[in-house]
């Protein structure tokens, strides 16, 4: 099979390698293709912990296709479901997953490109928020997870306040019906204009999800007191300081939305599926960049520099 190795820093190599085999308990998936994951950023880098070359397909877990090989003890999966999982190996043609990390995907949904993971990180990400009808939800950072966040308070009844940096991103979540949008430029302004917003009284949720120091903060400055601040930002790049007398002060929760238990995972990916079905998540408005297998490299520069009108990369197989 084809499968994408990452060399040394910034650099990608198509290998052929072993088609892998399902063991009981296992299927495998001829990839259709997998979505690019601004975590994959990082080792792109080349930092110092990043091992070079790559094992084949590494890094990709935001893969979708059809079941092509099951091994012993599957029972409600068979050959020929379209399906998306989790793996960690689909920048390649072929995948395998364990059978109970496997969503279907219903036929309605068989021409739309699916990197469902992220969608189901989404969805327990706002789950975690417990955001309530009438709230103030600032949501710092519009790319691909922050838009489908404003869409998903917004439906809660919310109020949103977008926060973002590019004008393009601003621009989406209004469509995703956010009620403010603020440009993510000045500290202090933000942080004045939140406040004339909400009578000084700030917001009931704030989730960052940019991933950086500054946004931390910012973040945490707009959790008003008794609040809840939700950390979704993937903060991969180094330690991070947190101005803990504001955070004692305010007594606002602080919840690490990162899951780690499959289960929940796939909770969020079946609940993901059933909104896109539905139309409440239009999928059309977030996947808006689309490369073959041996374009990975500028699917994942344009991941990092964000040309004009970007939300989120695939890569497909074909």
């Amino acid at each position: 099979m084809r499968a994408a190795v990452l060399t040394g820093p910034g650099k990608i190599e198509i290998v052929g390698a072993p088609v892998p085999q399902p063991v009981r308990g296992q299927v495998r998936i001829r990839l259709q293709g997998c979505g690019v994951c601004a975590s994959n950023l990082t080792p792109w880098a080349g930092p110092d912990w990043m091992k070079f070359p790559s094992a084949p397909g590494a890094l990709g877990h935001e893969g979708w296709g059809i079941v092509d090989a099951v091994g012993d003890g599957v029972e409600l999966i068979r050959a020929g479901d379209r399906v998306a999982m989790l793996s960690d190996h689909a920048y390649a043609e072929y995948d395998i997953a364990d059978a109970s990390q496997i969503v279907k995907l219903p036929e309605s949904l068989r021409a739309m490109d699916l990197p469902l993971e992220p969608f189901g990180c989404a969805f327990n990400i706002f789950r975690r928020s417990d955001i309530q009808e009438g709230q103030t939800v600032a949501i710092v950072g519009i790319g691909f997870l922050g838009a489908i966040l404003v869409k998903l308070a917004c439906n809660a009844g919310a109020r949103v306040v977008a926060i973002s940096r590019r004008d393009e991103s601003l621009a989406l979540a209004r469509d995703m019906g956010a009620a403010e949008t603020i440009p993510m430029d000045d500290h202090g302004q933000i942080i004045e204009r939140v406040r004339a917003l909400t009578e000084s009284a700030l917001c009931d949720r704030v989730t960052e999800a940019v991933g950086k120091q500054w946004p931390l903060d910012l973040s945490a400055e707009l959790t008003r007191e008794g609040g809840r601040l939700v950390i979704a930002g993937y903060h991969q790049d180094g330690p991070r300081q947190v101005n803990m007398q504001l955070w004692n002060w305010r007594g606002f929760d602080v919840v690490n939305a990162h899951e780690r238990d499959p289960t929940a995972s796939i909770r969020g990916m079946c609940e993901a599926v059933q909104a896109i079905e539905a139309g409440t998540i239009d999928q059309s408005m977030l996947i808006t960049h689309r490369y073959p297998l041996q374009q990975l490299g500028e699917a994942l520069n344009a991941t990092r520099d964000k040309p004009d009108g970007f939300v989120k990369a695939v890569v497909v197989m074909a």
